[in-house]
């Protein structure tokens, strides 16, 4: 018998509700996969002990790092992340193994009184986190001829929603999928319609890290990939990447898998950057063949953010100094 088959596997994961939730669905895939113990090993990362708002203490990758340095100390043997946290940059040691299904990619309200985000009152009070929601539900509000307040805040689901059910705001935006994680997604009064508000790159989808030298692991954890959400959350990263290189605005971005009956056929890639106050939007979007490689999915990407940049979108919220 192999002795490595009786020897646990562990998985890196945050101590937050939503992260345990997402580390368990995989734990029990690896488990079938593998015919292993999958043993969930609970990491604190700055992002959750901090209660400065993200842009202050350093964006997406306060909740990556600790669990990085696990797996570069050998403490852990793969981690999972929500891929919106993910710097667009990846480590040489380190290799996304897996992109597992995209679960859905929307933003979600949750309101008082069961309200959707049109029924909402003029002057509403809305608690995000997030510069691209607030751009965007700006904007948003403006088309429908009203005014809103976007409230900074932080925190985990039972503490935003909790906003609302205290009546200290009148509705808060979430990621539709953490709520669906944690089997709380019929507490959404309204899922934002991408027409209107535009997903965080790789919003939904998850990723699963080892070590790139790990070629055991990465060939088992492989079977957790899903081609059409990695070629999606690449070019959307690829998108993201290319603005922050010239452009400090926050950024939301999609691509849709578009199928002629059964054949998934074309990709449709949308791109959102805009002002605080929603005032002005640059969103552009490009339609292409399904990427076939790392490569063309990365082009992709790349080629609507240029398209962006010369649109205006690098002088919406001030150059960044290259």
């Amino acid at each position: 018998m192999n002795p490595r088959l009786d020897q646990p596997l562990r998985l890196g994961t945050r101590r937050s509700k939503l992260a345990m939730s997402q580390s368990g669905h995989v734990a029990d895939a690896v488990r079938a996969i593998t015919g292993r113990p999958v043993e969930l090993v609970e990491i604190t990362t700055y992002g959750d002990v901090s209660r400065e708002h993200l842009a202050q203490i350093g964006g997406t990758g306060v909740f990556v790092t600790a669990l990085r340095d696990a797996l570069l100390r050998g403490e852990v043997d793969f981690a999972v992340h929500s891929l919106k946290d993910l710097p667009t940059a990846q480590p040489e040691e380190l290799v996304i193994a897996a992109m597992p299904l995209r679960e859905d990619p929307r933003d979600a309200l949750v309101a008082r009184d069961g309200l959707t985000f049109e029924q909402l009152p003029d002057g509403a009070r809305i608690g995000t986190g997030s510069p691209r929601r607030t751009a965007q539900l700006n904007h948003y509000a403006r088309a429908l001829g009203k005014r809103i307040e976007t409230v900074a805040i932080r925190g985990n689901v039972d503490t935003r929603i909790g906003f609302v059910r205290d009546g200290e705001l009148d509705a808060v935006v979430l990621a539709a999928a953490g709520l669906n994680r944690i089997g709380r997604g019929d507490e959404a009064t309204d899922l934002l319609s991408v027409d209107s508000v535009l997903p965080a790159p790789g919003q939904g989808a998850l990723a699963v890290e080892c070590l790139a030298s790990d070629a055991e692991l990465i060939a088992s954890l492989a079977e957790l990939d899903d081609l059409n959400t990695r070629a999606a959350v690449t070019a959307e990263r690829s998108l993201l990447a290319a603005l922050e290189a010239g452009c400090s605005a926050p950024v939301g971005a999609l691509a849709d898998l578009l199928a002629d009956g059964q054949v998934v056929n074309e990709m449709r890639l949308r791109g959102v950057v805009g002002t605080l106050d929603g005032s002005t939007l640059v969103q552009l979007s490009t339609t292409g063949p399904v990427p076939q490689s790392y490569d063309e999915a990365m082009a992709l990407g790349r080629e609507l953010a240029d398209e962006m940049l010369a649109k205006g979108a690098a002088g919406l919220m001030g150059e960044r100094s290259l």
